[in-house]
């Protein structure tokens, strides 16, 4: 049986205002527990909420950004549940009226092809509480649980795409996209470590051909591109075993562990009616004309498909090189900052999505935390450029760059780590090794011309082992090509 897989994503991104949707708590990041939630967010009798026309703002570009229909009404509704970091007993969120509409978002797969993924809609709604569990929570007693209510009340937008994802890859691009997308509008950090962007993905799957959806399940929180794609693929194989079985899949809610790759149910899935919705008595309905909608229109920034056009044009990079390099505002100026100080795209971008992405990965950090700067890592390209070190030499001083040993100059003269460029000083170091390895000689010199490039490798590996590094390799295949072939 060839089974198909399909999946929706309900995204919930922190918009980065300075106050809270309904209150005037602040919402920094890492302040001490329970200091940034006021009677507003606990909703204390006798408080209303005041709508933060920025959050407004934020949700309405977003909308513009992925060319959705902009409700100019919109409506609050209550979204009844109980919970213990959920103060209030209910969510104000948006229910039937939201205020983005039907709209659509462009992916490009790692095959070069392209899909379009369709938004049902994406709503405007506060955010809950935080439970924080400390010790070993048993029948025993041991251990103890607390809220944080500082993010009770923060703003979101819940952006809900139609079931139009096929598979984990699909579902991680679209994720990377919107990411990117709100970003590069500035209306979220995107800080998925600090919760600024969590992921609800609907799974089910069908055999293919067949139009009728299979059972979903719901695997909720998922706050990192690599973790919901372990999750998909752990729930897709699932869901196949059991059918396959003979079983069913029953409709629910799912908990991935990210640390010990395992999924369990979390309870079953709830249906819309279950939340009780009604239009909230305290906030009137969202009214806005056209012109509102289209000041911020001609206020947006530059969107990643444009900066990935641009990055092709400007700079000479491919379609798939201007994509990553172009996807996000903060790693695109890092880019556009080290091109700019060493004068070399290509070798800019070869080391921005080399070196550099493999360093930030391998410490799971983003790019706004790099311990190089832009300007320091253009002055270590500048150096390869003018021949002062080699291509592997910079990754020594790249490294000690990354540790604060200070900049790239500093480093070489430091360490002494300048490439040898003396055509007196490498000829004799090529003498040497040619006499040093007389067998290796002949055997090159009655070789034919194909073996002989292969050949050449050892004698240039010789003279950097006896260099320490330091030889330019390109003077050095000149000098030995000379000699060997006089």
């Amino acid at each position: 049986m060839e089974w198909e897989t399909v999946i929706g994503l309900e995204v919930h991104v922190q918009l980065a205002t300075q106050t809270k949707i309904f209150s005037g708590s602040s919402t920094a990041f890492g302040a001490e527990p329970n200091t940034q939630a006021n009677a507003v967010d606990l909703a204390m009798p006798g408080t209303l909420p005041v709508l933060n026309e920025q959050a407004l703002k934020n949700a309405i570009m977003f909308g513009l950004a992925i060319n959705a229909d902009i409700n100019k009404k919109s409506v609050f509704d209550r979204k009844n549940y109980f919970y213990p970091d959920l103060p209030k007993g209910y969510q104000t969120t948006q229910m039937d009226e939201p205020i983005v509409g039907a709209g659509t978002v462009e992916i490009q797969l790692k095959n070069g092809s392209h899909k379009t993924i369709r938004i049902h809609h994406a709503h405007l709604e506060e955010d809950a509480g935080k439970s924080l569990h400390e010790g070993v929570l048993s029948g025993m007693g041991h251990g103890s649980s607390g809220i944080d209510l500082n993010r009770a009340g923060t703003p979101l937008i819940e952006i809900v795409s139609e079931p139009d994802i096929r598979s984990a890859e699909e579902a991680v691009e679209f994720a990377k996209k919107l990411h990117s997308i709100v970003t590069s509008l500035g209306i979220s950090d995107g800080e998925m470590s600090q919760g600024s962007m969590r992921f609800d993905v609907n799974v089910s799957v069908r055999l293919k051909g067949e139009e009728e959806f299979g059972t979903r399940t719901e695997t909720k929180n998922l706050n990192s591109f690599k973790f919901m794609e372990e999750a998909i693929e752990l729930e897709v194989e699932r869901q196949i075993d059991i059918l396959e079985d003979g079983g069913e899949i029953i409709q629910e809610t799912r908990l991935y562990n990210g640390d010990t790759k395992t999924a369990r149910s979390m309870r079953s899935k709830e249906e819309a009616n279950d939340y009780r919705y009604f239009p909230c008595p305290d906030l009137l309905p969202v009214v806005i004309d056209d012109s509102y909608i289209e000041e911020l229109g001609n206020n947006l920034p530059e969107l990643p498909d444009a900066r990935q056009a641009r990055f092709v044009e400007s700079y000479g990079l491919s379609e798939y090189d201007a994509g990553i390099l172009g996807g996000e505002a903060t790693t695109a100026s890092f880019f556009e900052t080290v091109t700019e100080q060493c004068g070399d795209a290509k070798l800019a971008a070869n080391w921005v999505m080399g070196e550099l992405s493999a360093k930030l990965n391998n410490e799971e950090i983003g790019i706004n935390h790099c311990p190089i700067n832009a300007e320091q890592l253009g002055g270590l390209i500048s150096r390869i450029k003018d021949n002062t070190i080699s291509g592997k030499i910079a990754k020594t001083v790249f490294e000690a760059m990354w540790n604060g040993e200070g900049t790239a100059d500093e480093i070489i003269e430091a360490k002494d780590l300048k490439q040898v460029s003396d055509t007196g000083a490498l000829e004799t170091m090529v003498d040497e090794v040619i006499a040093n390895n007389t067998e290796q000689v002949e055997n090159y010199r009655n070789a034919d011309e194909g073996k002989r490039k292969k050949m050449l490798g050892f004698f240039v590996g010789q003279i950097m082992k006896a260099s320490k590094g330091q030889a330019n390799p390109g003077m050095i295949n000149q000098i030995l090509l000379k000699k060997l072939n006089d």
